[in-house]
């Protein structure tokens, strides 16, 4: 039993699972995606970084003496400027990459390119043996180097976030205004494909929970209508996530922005929690899990204000309010982790601080 702090008394997957199950913990739960940071690697591994100079292993390091829970760790990317097949052009630039250029400039080589993409989809073999077999090597691969920490694996979607980022936002609206249909068989084929994914590599062995990332919102809210993430991304949400659950996982979802107002309907697609809450644009984590007790509230400790600019004393104190007043040692519910992710300005300090707060608060009755 790997032990982050010496009261620990779960097992880090025991303390996953009580957490999801909204039951007591003898602490609350840590998670983060740990990969971007040099100067937390530098921390836990005791080795000098220059610039982004470190391994998978390095960031697996940090993991398993920090975390309870984690996504996947992500090498640095370096910093080429890559063209994929399709004629995409991203430049990355260490923890981040982002599109410099499309194969495409009107709506006419989007809708194009959407047929392309979706014939595909539509078309390309699936080995069912051959998908259970790379999920489950790369998993347990993956669970070798971070040790009992439990992964949750990012890879599930919808296919909405895919679509209207691939096109970008103006050929994609311009595109579904004019023919809905075109996009709308592209995300249908790509959610079929998913489920049918699912069914292949679905193990609670692995993992006991998913998650299922699809961004829709901005900081002013969501980037579309209630109406048509009704008819276009909702439906096929809660038939990924039956899928998943039929297979005995948990399922949280992840948009970045503020998605308040349609929670009801997230809600109502069946998932089993949240993850990246920023409580800078109003998704407090302490007022989400009291509005929404039955469900499972996850990374709400402020990334930029607060861990980047903040102080170690202020993280504490955030911490603290948010395990204390959601009464997380008892009703279980939150993971603490950062709304983003441990992006290279945030201070090692801030982050060591939220871990060691977390270890100070413990339930005796466990």
């Amino acid at each position: 039993m790997q032990k982050l702090f010496p009261t620990d008394h779960l097992t880090k997957r025991e303390r996953v699972e009580r957490t999801l199950n909204l039951q007591p913990v003898d602490r609350a739960v840590l998670h983060d995606q740990a990969s971007y940071s040099p100067g937390v690697v530098s921390l836990y591994t005791g080795k000098t970084i220059l610039g982004f100079d470190y391994t998978v292993e390095d960031i697996c390091e940090v993991i398993r003496q920090t975390l309870d829970a984690c996504f996947p760790p992500v090498a640095p990317r370096g910093t080429a400027r890559v063209t994929d097949d399709d004629g995409f052009v991203t430049q990355h630039d260490n923890w981040t990459s982002w599109t410099v250029s499309r194969p495409f400039d009107d709506v006419v080589g989007a809708r194009e390119y959407l047929l392309r993409k979706t014939e595909q989809m539509r078309n390309t073999p699936f080995d069912t043996g051959q998908a259970r077999e790379e999920f489950r090597k790369q998993m347990t691969d993956l669970q070798r180097l971070v040790g009992d920490t439990v992964i949750i694996d990012t890879s599930s979607a919808v296919g909405l976030c895919a679509c209207w980022s691939g096109l970008g936002l103006m050929l994609f609206c311009y595109l579904y205004d004019e023919e809905p249909e075109v996009v709308s068989d592209f995300v249908e084929v790509y959610t079929a494909n998913e489920i049918r994914r699912v069914r292949a590599i679905a193990d609670p062995s692995l993992s006991p929970v998913i998650l299922i990332a699809d961004d829709f919102a901005t900081k002013q809210g969501p980037i579309f209508s209630p109406e048509f993430l009704r008819r276009e991304h909702f439906p096929r949400l809660k038939r990924i996530t039956q899928a998943w659950h039929s297979h005995g996982l948990k399922v949280l979802y992840h948009s970045d922005g503020n998605w308040m107002s349609v929670i009801p309907d997230l809600v109502e697609c069946g998932v089993d929690g949240f993850y990246c809450l920023e409580p800078a644009i109003g998704m407090d984590l302490v007022e989400l899990k009291k509005a929404w007790p039955q469900h499972v509230w996850a990374g709400g400790v402020d990334g930029v204000d607060l861990m980047e600019m903040g102080t170690p004393e202020e993280v504490a104190r955030e911490v603290r309010r948010q395990i204390v007043e959601t009464d997380a040692l008892t009703t279980g519910g939150v993971f603490i982790g950062t709304s983003s992710e441990i992006s290279p300005p945030i201070k090692p300090e801030n982050y060591r601080a939220m871990i060691e707060t977390v270890g100070q608060l413990t339930n005796p009755m466990i």
